[in-house]
């Protein structure tokens, strides 16, 4: 497979145009879905490489365009958001190139400053309706494009709709809970957020520092969106460092109401969990469905 990887590179106008000498091909943790590569060079220069069958190019196609939007509203004094260098077809595979960054510990402050720097300048920008337009991913499923004007219907039929119906495979019915979604839409259309880029997947393992100490997010799943959707699941497995919390407060303070919404963010990735990978995500979501039930 490294010799795959090797010959990528080598039809990479973007890459071999700099006459790098490839030293070693290390695999490298790409998670579950795509198999990941460290391309050593003789400067000490480093690519990151992911690869997947030329069938699911698509993927590689909506991690570029998020890494690309993310970038232009990062504040490279706080944060760090990895370069997408090229998108190549061989053979039967398709690779995405991308700049590499050495992670150490965290340094939450500073990824929460970030965030939230992001978020702030994003929604100052001129889009003024929440979504996406081309179909993305989240983890191996689809993730709905289109736009709305308003965030609850955006929210509710772009997002918790579509999983819920994949969610009928394991026994869930869509119909039981659509007067919960008819208040849901109002609730977060009452809430009036501004429209901000999101990372859209913040778990602890789609970020972190880099070793110059600055916050680093990579693996995204961005759309327009209320910003809360990313602060919610940063407590979806467990809260990140107080110190995220307290940078990105510093930043731009998030309302006090924004937990009465945390558990309708995170239902979406709960929800998307249980139809990747079944077991105690079914039960977490249906736990979540009945409560929200009762709220409202």
């Amino acid at each position: 497979m490294e010799e795959l990887i090797q010959k990528a590179f080598s039809i990479s106008n973007k890459l071999s145009k700099n006459s790098l000498s490839i030293e070693k091909i290390i695999p490298v943790s790409g998670g579950c879905i795509h198999k990941a590569w460290c391309i050593h060079f003789q400067n000490d220069k480093k690519v990151f490489a992911k690869s997947n069958l030329i069938d699911n190019i698509n993927m590689f196609k909506f991690e570029r365009e998020c890494l690309l939007a993310l970038k232009r509203f990062a504040d490279e004094s706080y944060i760090c958001v990895p370069e997408p260098i090229d998108l190549i077809i061989y053979q039967n595979i398709s690779v995405l190139f991308v700049e590499w960054i050495d992670i150490k510990q965290s340094q939450p402050n500073l990824l929460g400053k970030g965030l939230a720097l992001l978020h702030k300048s994003s929604a100052e920008g001129s889009q003024t309706n929440f979504g996406w337009e081309e179909e993305g991913f989240i983890g191996s499923n689809t993730q709905t494009r289109g736009w709305e004007s308003n965030w609850g219907e955006f929210f509710v039929n772009y997002r918790l709709r579509p999983q819920l119906i994949k969610a009928e495979a394991w026994g869930v019915r869509t119909d039981y809970y659509e007067d919960v979604l008819v208040f849901l839409s109002s609730y977060l259309n009452d809430h009036l957020p501004r429209v901000s880029l999101v990372h859209g997947d913040l778990w602890s393992g789609n970020c972190g520092s880099t070793q110059k100490g600055l916050g680093s997010l990579y693996d995204p799943a961005s759309y327009w969106a209320d910003r809360e959707v990313d602060i919610s699941m940063t407590k979806l497995f467990g809260d990140f460092n107080r110190e995220f919390y307290e940078g990105y407060e510093e930043i731009w303070p998030i309302d006090k109401s924004a937990k009465d919404r945390t558990d309708i963010y995170n239902l979406y990735h709960l929800l998307n969990h249980a139809n990747m990978f079944g077991g105690s995500y079914k039960e977490k979501s249906l736990t979540i469905l009945k409560n929200l039930r009762s709220r409202f």
